[in-house]
């Protein structure tokens, strides 16, 4: 019988059972286990996992484990001194794409108002989830740990924020999204890019007044949809600033 010693540190404990957060923990290992598999046995998604080090030395997710191995594993809002060791990876390479649950429409649709293409409907099944974090590069989004723990998503990020806004807040600081986004340059309704339309183009579509007093408009070839800078934009415009300070800001503090 192969038995490991897990120690889980900072918020990859909030996945714990109670009684083995924060301290070593002793557990029986299946024949031929991976680091991946325990870990996800005893609850913690591996994509919450930035650093494995089975005694003392750093590993990756398809580790064997031996008897009397030694596992420490850190998350990835830990900052580590630990510029010599190579952390595992939290995203694919190339422009960043989001598969976001049934769960997460407003998460989802902020994200598109930042310009990140999000596929989310809800009606989405976790086999469809899978399949297009699979298939097409996508880092997946959820509060549903059992979902990051599926074998096709090598990507992901346990959601924890219940409010959207705060969600996005925490979405931006996770993956560095404030200096990649492009606000407005996506239709938030169907996730489809937008172009620059002329007045006369669209404005039959547009409410009088909006008709009388602007004249710079982009619209979703998808969907059809019109948008323009208004009071609504505002809103949102803020609420992308408000989201980038906050990364920002939980970026200094853990300094």
């Amino acid at each position: 019988m192969v038995a490991a010693t897990f120690r889980f540190y900072a918020g990859l404990n909030d996945f714990l059972e109670r009684g083995r957060r924060g301290r070593d923990v002793s557990v029986p290992c299946a024949e031929n286990a991976t680091t991946k598999h325990m870990i996800e046995a005893l609850g913690v998604p591996h994509t919450e996992v930035a650093l494995i080090l089975v005694n003392g030395d750093a590993c990756g997710l398809e580790r064997l484990l031996e008897d009397g191995d030694r596992v420490a594993v850190y998350p990835r809002f830990l900052r580590l001194d630990v510029a010599d060791v190579a952390l595992l990876a939290s995203m694919p390479p190339g422009r960043l794409r989001f598969v976001a649950d049934a769960h997460l429409g407003g998460l989802a649709r902020l994200l598109r108002m930042a310009g990140f293409d999000t596929i989310y409907r809800n009606d989405i099944d976790d086999a469809e989830v899978e399949a297009l974090a699979l298939e097409q590069d996508r880092i997946v989004l959820t509060r549903d740990r059992e979902l990051l723990k599926r074998r096709g998503i090598a990507y992901g990020a346990y959601v924890r924020a219940l409010k959207p806004q705060a969600q996005l807040g925490e979405v931006f600081e996770r993956f560095g999204l404030a200096d990649r986004a492009r606000p407005f340059s996506l239709c938030l309704n169907c996730n489809a890019p937008l172009r620059a339309v002329g007045k006369e183009a669209v404005a039959e579509r547009l409410p009088p007044m909006v008709r009388a007093t602007l004249d710079s408009f982009n619209t979703c070839d998808a969907c059809g949809r019109v948008y323009w800078k208004g009071t609504h934009w505002q809103r949102m415009r803020a609420m992308l600033d408000a989201a980038a300070r906050v990364a920002a800001e939980a970026s200094r503090s853990a300094q």
